[in-house]
């Protein structure tokens, strides 16, 4: 268990640590900053859907009722569709000056939630195995680069200054740390516990990949860059492949 803890806080606190990507974009030139964006999503896609397939659902599956596992992924996808439209629709309600005040804190808001449950997932991948919470890390650690960049950009665009931009990011990527303790601390109370959290892991990582991520793929109009996106794709995948040499 002590093995379980180390990795754990080792991997949230690489996450969290993360947060701090948009200093080293601040010398970038525009261009280059959008074309290794561009190669990071599409990474992360595969990366994502990757971790799913490979590590996740085979582990989930192979523990316990089938079904019920696969009913805690379904409604984990219905949970992140429906806590997507409360923070729009809050964020829909106001002038444009107010918008853009609102878009600014329900970015932080969101992003802390969002971390918190990647410490979650990563906390209960670890339960899992060692392999399984090593391979889901790095998924999310690929993912969280071009999301970190593109929140700090959003935040410098609603007006923060770069400092308190990097600052309040940070504060928000810690939740990850809150996420992981809090499963590692009370895992033994719900024997339930490892295959409602990996289902939810496993609904984030799809839903995230499937509903935010490839429809911003799809509005590349270029055939080359389009061959470029599948083959970030590929190698996403192929690196959670890479990963079950480790099990």
């Amino acid at each position: 268990m002590i093995q379980v803890w180390y990795y754990t806080l080792a991997s949230v606190i690489a996450v969290s640590a993360i947060s701090l990507v948009g200093i080293f974009t601040l010398g970038m030139k525009q261009e280059r900053l959008e074309r290794a964006i561009f190669y990071l999503i599409s990474f992360s896609v595969g990366a994502l859907l990757g971790d799913v397939f490979i590590h996740i659902l085979p582990e989930i599956m192979g523990e316990g009722d089938a079904l019920r596992n696969s009913a805690y992924v379904l409604a984990g996808i219905m949970l992140f569709f429906v806590l997507e439209r409360v923070l729009m629709w809050h964020g829909s309600h106001s002038s444009h000056r107010e918008e853009i005040h609102s878009v600014v804190y329900l970015t932080i808001v969101g992003d802390a939630l969002h971390n918190f449950l990647d410490g979650v997932v990563i906390a209960a991948s670890f339960l899992a195995g060692i392999p399984i919470g090593i391979a889901t890390a790095t998924a999310v650690i690929f993912h969280e680069i071009p999301q970190e960049i593109g929140q700090f950009a959003i935040l410098v665009h609603g007006g923060w200054s770069r400092r308190k931009a990097l600052l309040y990011n940070f504060f928000s990527a810690l939740t990850a740390i809150a996420g992981a303790l809090l499963v590692l601390v009370f895992s033994r109370s719900f024997t339930e516990a490892p295959a409602v959290l990996l289902g939810l892991g496993a609904a984030s990582f799809i839903y995230i990949a499937m509903s935010d991520l490839i429809p911003e793929l799809q509005k590349e109009p270029q055939a080359r860059r389009s061959i470029v996106q599948l083959a970030c794709m590929l190698a996403g995948i192929g690196v959670m492949a890479l990963l079950l040499l480790l099990e």
